[in-house]
């Protein structure tokens, strides 16, 4: 697996994709587009534009840290704007559009910067949501707006009550709070968008796990299992979720079917790479899980199964493929970020 190999996994439409692509009604604002998932959620979307013969056009805002990024994503066809979005001055100005995929967040770095985190996850989606409220609004939020379940079940569903644990997940849900809100006030037709645990090639946990494996690393067993999903499955999820937003706001899971062992993920990566994972602790009877039933309703099970995940997770790390350095703290049972 290479990088451009890649880039093709992630931003080439499906079929099913593209026919619900024909579906969208007006142009898409991507707000967050240079977080992880960002880039290539932009360019799928631009693609599946293209191959449905849409005139659609993508938009994103995000500060653009990084400048490279940002004239990569205007190389694409996608118009970019670069400020900080809790600036209301420059979110006012960012155009009208008919639909706004949201994904701007903090997580990691929340411990000892609690103030922004809230900020960002709570105060923010009320700016976006007051600002465009005559758009749909598809809002990325995340598993641990649930409590732990037990293993032996399929995972926590949408009619789970939620129990955050620790302030990043507290924020999360004070954010769906605060959509939900806005959506009934203003009549915003909003989908929650919760997702866990999304990956690519340069991060995730099968990542997490499998370079713990490589380099001999301890693996804590604490979080004995958990759910992942390719993030092409997850970007194609988000932008069909455009057709689905409703008010009240409608949350939705979005995840991989399996409910999967941590310790055999190891074990497998340890028979690819011909070493001995170094284990920590006992699987609880409880973890972090979904269960994304609905969302297969509405879109069909994810493309990409987890045996190919582990393999081009395999071939990447061999071939020393680029990592972000940013591990998805899978393991947290007391919900420090």
């Amino acid at each position: 697996m290479t990088p451009e190999n890649l880039e093709e996994k992630l931003c080439t439409p499906s079929e099913r994709l593209i026919n619900d692509f024909k579906k969208v009604q007006g142009n898409i604002l991507i707000l967050g587009l240079g977080g992880k998932m960002g880039p290539s959620l932009g360019k799928l979307a631009r693609n599946a534009a293209e191959a449905a013969g849409s005139d659609i056009q993508v938009m994103g805002a995000s500060r653009f840290s990084n400048a490279d990024l940002r004239s990569e994503m205007e190389t694409y066809g996608i118009r970019t704007f670069a400020g900080d979005l809790l600036d209301d001055t420059f979110l006012q100005r960012l155009p009208d559009v008919e639909n706004i995929i949201y994904m701007a967040g903090q997580k990691f770095g929340t411990d000892g910067a609690e103030s922004y985190t809230w900020a960002m996850n709570t105060f923010l989606p009320g700016m976006v949501a007051d600002r465009y409220r005559n758009s749909n609004i598809v809002a990325f939020s995340t598993g641990n707006v649930y409590p732990f379940v037990s293993v032996k079940g399929q995972g926590a569903t949408e009619k789970t009550n939620l129990s955050p644990l620790g302030e990043y997940a507290q924020s999360c849900l004070g954010r769906e709070r605060i959509f939900e809100y806005f959506a009934k006030k203003n009549n915003t037709p909003t989908l929650i968008y919760r997702l866990n645990y999304a990956l690519d090639l340069h991060y995730g946990v099968l990542n997490d796990i499998a370079l713990s494996v490589k380099h001999g690393n301890p693996l804590s067993l604490d979080m004995g299992f958990a759910n992942v999903i390719w993030q092409g499955d997850a970007n194609e999820y988000a932008i069909r979720s455009l057709l689905h937003c409703q008010v009240p706001a409608k949350p939705l899971n979005v995840t991989g079917p399996q409910v999967l062992s941590v310790e055999k993920l190891a074990r497998t990566f340890a028979e690819k790479f011909g070493t001995t994972p170094n284990f920590e602790g006992q699987p609880k009877e409880t973890a972090l899980l979904s269960d994304a039933s609905h969302a297969y309703e509405l879109f069909g099970k994810p493309l990409v199964s987890i045996d190919q995940m582990i393999d081009w997770t395999v071939d990447w790390i061999n071939s020393g493929g680029k990592q972000l350095g940013k591990p998805t703290h899978f393991q947290e049972r007391k919900g420090n970020f």
